[in-house]
């Protein structure tokens, strides 16, 4: 098959989007699939043997990681000369219109995919009376689409509640052979606890921005004196939460990637993840697939990963100790936590990035077969 991706986030940008767009272009790839994706410009032509087309844009005001591409008249030709069989819009928002109108009116099926529940970001950037309006514009977007993908139970119930049409689940995955516990590191534990390997660490790793609500780890540091934070990401954020964390044994670690990510989960005692606006949470598999429990919102698709007691503990979103306790909970039970270690690791083995592509392509498969049967018809 030939897939026109369309994304309004790529490299050299990271995140979880970012992260499952790149192993999926390079199990497409592999399978023997041509993927041409189409995003902000961000220096690169090719991905995995993928063709990548940048378009220029300009910074997002209130996200400046994130920038607005708008679609131009180029893309009508490049999609000409590339002929595919099938585009898919991730997020469709600015540049993934693009793709909606191009799948109209060459006639091809549309594939779009729910990765970021942006209604309730709104409320973190002092906009909460849009989310009516968000709503029905994601609806208008998608309800375009042959089939939408979300990758959670909750969020397939949620769009599906909210007027969204012909909504699937897309499977989780991660890599279990890069992230492993094997990986802990008395180095790295050192490091991120900046030379108190023997106290109680705490991890967080992800965007440093609003919504993930970071903030909210500050009252487990006051409960627990002996505990220290290392936060790893960078985002709009950063500045605002070291004034935050300034009084506290916190330490900004910055990006890390490849193995130095993977240790830092396996060398780490809980992952912390407050954030309630999580439609998967690909960090908190990415921590299980180390061996790190996990404390956690039971919010949006993080309940599909973590059962409360058995591979990690989950806290009431609006209960504002909730996460004290059940960090505190995490961190007392020291019989325990080999096996909470162990059955984080066995419920990310589950979950593989072969599998999930595999999926995807059937999703695919069966558009570009129904497409080709209406043409007939």
């Amino acid at each position: 098959m030939r897939i026109a991706l369309f994304t309004e986030t790529f490299l050299p940008k990271v995140d979880g989007i970012v992260t499952r767009l790149c192993y999926t272009i390079e199990h497409l790839q592999r399978a023997g699939n041509r993927v041409l994706v189409i995003a902000p410009d961000g220096g690169l032509t090719e991905y995995k043997n993928a063709r990548v087309y940048g378009v220029s844009g300009f910074p997002l005001p209130l996200y400046p990681e994130l920038t607005l591409a708008l679609p131009r008249p180029a893309i009508g030709a490049l999609l000409a000369e590339f002929r595919p069989d099938l585009i898919h819009a991730v997020n469709p928002a600015v540049l993934g219109l693009a793709g909606l109108y191009y799948a109209k009116t060459m006639q091809l099926p549309l594939v779009a995919s729910y990765h970021t529940h942006l209604p309730q970001y709104l409320q973190h950037y002092g906009l909460a009376a849009f989310e009516g309006l968000l709503w029905e514009m994601l609806k208008a977007g998608h309800n375009q689409a042959d089939l939408n993908l979300c990758t959670s139970t909750a969020m397939v119930s949620e769009l599906t509640a909210r007027g969204i049409q012909r909504v699937n689940l897309w499977q989780r995955g991660v890599d279990t052979e890069l992230f492993r516990p094997e990986l802990a590191s008395k180095e790295m534990r050192s490091r991120l606890s900046q030379g108190h390997p023997e106290s109680p660490l705490l991890l967080y790793v992800g965007r440093v921005s609003a919504e993930k609500e970071i903030d909210r780890i500050k009252p487990i540091l006051e409960s627990i004196p002996d505990a220290r934070l290392a936060i790893v990401g960078d985002g709009p954020h950063r500045e605002v939460l070291e004034q935050h964390f300034a009084e506290t044994p916190t330490y900004f670690v910055g990006y890390l990637r490849g193995e130095a990510l993977a240790s830092a989960y396996a060398s780490a005692d809980a992952f912390i993840f407050p954030s309630r606006t999580e439609t998967l949470g690909l960090v908190l598999l990415e921590a299980m697939a180390a061996g790190c429990p996990v404390v956690a919102a039971a919010s949006g698709g993080i309940p599909d990963i973590v059962t409360d007691g058995v591979n990690g503990y989950l806290f009431a979103p609006d209960d504002p100790d909730g996460a004290v306790r059940a960090t505190q909970c995490l961190l007392d039970a020291r019989t325990e936590r080999e096996q909470l270690r162990q059955n984080a690791r066995r419920e990310a083995e589950r979950w593989s990035w072969a599998a999930a592509t595999q999926q995807l392509q059937d999703y695919y498969r069966t558009m570009v077969g129904q497409s080709q049967l209406s043409t007939a018809a």
